[in-house]
């Protein structure tokens, strides 16, 4: 298969099924003004008492400046709030306000609702090796990219 018809093939399996999982994913978390994004953030807050904006950035190798413009959001819906660690005071702690536990435990069992029927439809085996595939496929990009920034 010629490189030009590969990418046409990508680009119309992005633009009819890529996207749209994306848009499935997301569906749970819209009646709550969220992003699936930004519910993954409060998932992460909730799960760890110490996480601070930095740590979220670096676990998702993203800049700062990406997860503060969600942090920003989650603030102004009064899902979190930040308060000063007092081991460093340069560090700012992320916690869920009661509202915002409250949506996390809303949304979670939506979430693996959607996911059980999405592995029921596609089957256990498919969705396996659909993730075994994804899973190669970033590492071996992972340390491709890796690999071109030692270069510079």
């Amino acid at each position: 298969m010629e490189d030009s018809q590969l990418l046409d093939e990508y680009i119309e399996l992005y633009m009819s099924s890529i996207k749209y999982v994306e848009d499935l994913v997301s569906e749970p978390t819209k009646a709550y003004h969220l992003s699936f994004e930004q519910y993954l953030i409060m998932k992460e807050i909730a799960e760890d008492s110490s996480v601070s904006l930095i740590d979220i950035a670096r676990k998702r190798r993203v800049t700062r400046g990406a997860i503060s413009r969600q942090i920003r959001v989650l603030l102004k819906l009064d899902y979190i709030t930040q308060e000063i660690d007092p081991n460093d005071r340069r560090r700012l702690i992320l916690n869920l306000t009661p509202n915002g536990l409250a949506t996390v435990h809303e949304i979670n069992p939506k979430i693996h609702q959607r996911f059980a029927s999405w592995v029921e439809t596609f089957g256990i085996d498919n969705s396996k090796q659909m993730l075994a595939l994804m899973n190669e496929f970033r590492h071996k990009i992972m340390a491709k990219e890796v690999k071109a920034a030692q270069q510079k």
